[in-house]
């Protein structure tokens, strides 16, 4: 997750954090730890840690060699999306991009392949903030007879202003979870049939946030978001995604439940460096600015959670989890609600059903 707008609360939150541990006022023993442990970039139960890259945490990956690997990881034309095609094509997988800008894409896959000239990667054009596209995406997909392994849900939208995609939904939501949401339904079939044949279990991977902790369970009301009265740009990102992560909860619970060999987890990036970090040292001190900066991710680091936990023999079998520098976390009591869950999941289809079949009672 890059650094944008949305996310200046969040550095304003830690910079609180921080000024707190460095004036000895500390909010708590176990808040100065986490950070401590943050900062140093402490190894966890997996071995990895707030530190750890793309690269390293996927070092030893073992991937079928009688096989080609097949992955479509959205967002893939910058930032950590871009980073994360980059080293799973490195490790071997076929990488299948999914665009709005197919030159912003085919720019990717040229960096991509200078590396490893023997990746293959496939580039199709999709709008996630729309029905439509999505079927066109998947139809295409599905036409190439290839496998499908991995499914990264890595793309992400903030909006400012209150926008409403062609389907007349909020831009954020469509786009961060229902999108999302319809591009896995119509292609888990695949990715349970690939399973079956290879034995390879198939990962699907959302991406989220922590700001997920912020929504509180009366703002969390599937009419509402679709369709705000009080819009807010920050808000509307953090429901999007803890929607994610019940989206995950619940898809999980399901996939269990028919025995399929295909997991789903939620993973928190982290807070990516961008530019945006030197436009606020204008009012917070040089320590603070230093402090904050450590705080922040490179690229690769920023990656590594959704490459660990999509290609590490560590995480086979684990599902229905959320996963924050590469080991399993915890998330808000709302997002591990499993009645909220399912009932935004059914939400969910009755919604994309009236969408796909207007004509349907």
């Amino acid at each position: 997750m890059d650094l944008d707008k949305f996310q200046r609360a969040f550095i304003y939150t830690w910079f609180s954090t921080i000024a707190a541990i460095l004036q000895f006022k500390i909010p708590s023993f176990a808040l100065m730890k986490a950070a401590l442990k943050y900062l140093v970039g402490i190894a966890g139960p997996s071995g990895f840690g707030s530190k750890s890259t793309a690269d390293q945490v996927t070092q030893h990956s073992s991937l079928n060699s009688q096989q080609l690997m097949t992955a479509i990881i959205t967002g893939a034309t910058s930032g950590i999306g871009a980073e994360t095609a980059r080293v799973l094509a490195k490790r071997g997988v076929r990488i299948v991009i999914p665009a709005r800008d197919l030159k912003k894409a085919a720019i990717v896959k040229e960096s991509i392949q200078k590396e490893s000239p023997m990746a293959e990667i496939i580039l199709l054009e999709i709008d996630l903030s729309s029905v439509a596209s999505i079927q066109r995406f998947c139809a295409q997909f599905l036409s190439l007879g290839l496998p499908l392994h991995i499914l990264i849900n890595n793309a992400g939208k903030f909006s400012q202003k209150l926008e409403f995609s062609e389907d007349k939904i909020e831009m954020t939501f469509a786009t961060n979870y229902l999108g999302h949401f319809l591009l896995t339904e119509l292609l888990l079939e695949k990715m349970v049939e690939t399973a079956e044949a290879t034995g390879i279990q198939g990962r699907i991977v959302n991406v989220t946030s922590v700001v997920h902790n912020w929504v509180k369970r009366d703002q969390f009301r599937f009419c509402k978001l679709l369709n705000p009265n009080n819009y807010n740009g920050t808000r509307a990102y953090a429901q999007s995604k803890l929607a994610n992560i019940l989206h995950a909860k619940e898809l999980s619970r399901q996939l269990k439940a028919r025995n399929a060999n295909v997991a789903i987890n939620a993973v928190h990036p982290g807070i990516v460096k961008t530019g945006i970090i030197r436009d606020h040292k204008g009012f917070i001190t040089d320590s603070l600015y230093f402090m904050a900066s450590k705080l922040l991710k490179s690229t690769s680091q920023g990656a590594a959670t959704t490459c660990y936990v999509a290609l590490s023999p560590q995480t086979e079998g684990i599902s229905g989890k959320y996963f924050a520098d590469c080991n399993e976390s915890h998330c808000s009591v709302l997002a591990n609600d499993e009645t909220e869950a399912l009932k935004l999941w059914k939400g969910t289809r009755v919604l994309i059903h009236r969408r796909l079949f207007p004509h349907v009672g």
